[in-house]
């Protein structure tokens, strides 16, 4: 079965470009179309009812441009929305949860620590992942400012750096092994965290196995590409595209729109 339609993606902001380099990484040929929803960003601080219609804004926007497949790349709204937009939509959907089961699994300590926004913290979904692991303490810390500066350009900021050390310094005292990056943006910051962490604790996010799950299920039932050029990928920000750009290595043209 061949499909060659593009595969959409949202997500609250520039964040889920780590999903799509994934994605993009591990089926090349495929056309991609990612939304940036910076202006509503960051989605981490809104209500359920906030995060579902700005869901599914994003997932018509994309369905408008034949998307076959939406990757909703960003943990607050899977974790707040999927299940609405999975009842509204005929669409296959993906989500994106923190990687809670492989690192409780792979946890000598039994000790993990997750680094997520309050959406995703406070979320239904997040609880009842959280129950299965009943032998593994889990220590959760909201990632307060850490969007917004992402979304500001200020990656490398002192104020990032102050924010970082705060959160993560009692993780560490709390003897974690494994640090979960529960949200799509998170992966931005490794290099930072990587310089306040031990060596021994292990930084792990979700965007690999994202990608497998979207190749899995166009293989099954979408249809994959028969493509063989690269795909193309049209990226859209309604805010100011300098910041995708940036994150983007102004590798890709990124267009300006209202959605």
């Amino acid at each position: 079965m061949t499909n060659n339609n593009p595969i959409g993606l949202f997500d609250s902001g520039v964040g889920g470009t780590s999903i799509w380099r994934e994605i993009h990484d591990l089926l090349p040929n495929e056309d991609t179309i990612y939304l940036a929803d910076s202006k509503n960003a960051p989605y981490g601080q809104k209500s359920k009812e906030e995060i579902v219609e700005l869901s599914i804004k994003n997932t018509d926007y994309l369905l408008n441009q034949n998307a076959k497949i939406i990757v909703v790349a960003c943990n607050t709204a899977t974790t707040n929305a999927i299940k609405e937009l999975r009842a509204k939509y005929d669409v296959p959907f993906i989500g994106i949860e923190p990687a809670i089961k492989p690192a409780a699994l792979n946890s000598e300590k039994h000790v993990i620590g997750i680094l997520a926004t309050k959406g995703t913290l406070n979320s239904d979904l997040f609880h009842q992942t959280v129950e299965k692991y009943q032998d593994t303490k889990i220590i959760e810390q909201i990632g307060l400012g850490l969007v917004t500066l992402i979304e500001n350009g200020e990656i490398n900021s002192p104020e990032m750096n102050r924010l970082l050390h705060a959160y993560l310094e009692p993780m560490i005292e709390a003897n974690i092994d494994y640090l979960v990056l529960g949200c799509s943006h998170y992966p931005y910051l490794i290099p930072q965290i990587k310089k306040i962490l031990p060596n021994h604790i292990k930084i792990i996010d979700s965007g690999e196995a994202v990608a497998r799950q979207t190749k899995k299920l166009l293989a099954e039932s979408v249809g994959l590409s028969n493509n063989t050029k690269k795909g193309k990928t049209l990226f859209y920000t309604n805010a100011n595209p300098k910041v995708l750009n940036d994150i983007l290595n102004n590798k890709y043209e990124v267009k300006s729109k209202d959605f």
